[in-house]
């Protein structure tokens, strides 16, 4: 099931970053972006309407408070995606945006970074990298 999330996911990013960077073309960045930021605000409140309703005030039992600024890192997401599809169109920009996920998911990993559980070097998973970057090299070749 995680393979079809993640599937699903990717999917979505890529047609939200090319609905962005459209809708920047007619309303501005920090418009878009904050429309983008509020729409899913309002989905999640009315995800939690109809679901769960956790309680708000679990967010200040969170130990390292710097785990809160999710939304923030958010806001500059979009504002980079955006920004990459605008210059390098969606394959490209996506392709990179990709491998710079994979690159520092891995070391997060690697080093154990922000409380995930450490990972083993792997030549396997490093080998993997590489051939995504050479895949973007070969991708981009005119």
């Amino acid at each position: 099931m995680g393979y079809i999330i993640a599937l699903i996911s990717g999917t979505l990013m890529s047609v939200q970053g090319v609905f962005n960077t459209e809708v920047t073309k007619v309303a501005g960045m920090w418009v878009t972006n904050g429309w983008v930021q509020i729409t899913a605000f309002l989905a999640c409140m009315a995800a939690w309407f109809f679901s769960g309703r956790d309680s708000l005030s679990n967010l200040f039992q969170v130990d390292s408070k710097y785990m809160l600024t999710g939304g923030l890192i958010g806001a500059f997401i979009t504002f980079t995606v955006i920004k990459s599809m605008g210059s390098l169109g969606p394959a490209k920009a996506v392709l990179l945006i990709v491998i710079a996920q994979l690159l520092v998911a891995y070391l997060i990993e690697l080093f154990g970074i922000f409380g995930v559980e450490k990972v083993d070097f792997s030549w396997s998973k490093l080998i993997g990298m590489a051939v995504a970057i050479i895949g973007f090299i070969i991708f981009k070749w005119k």
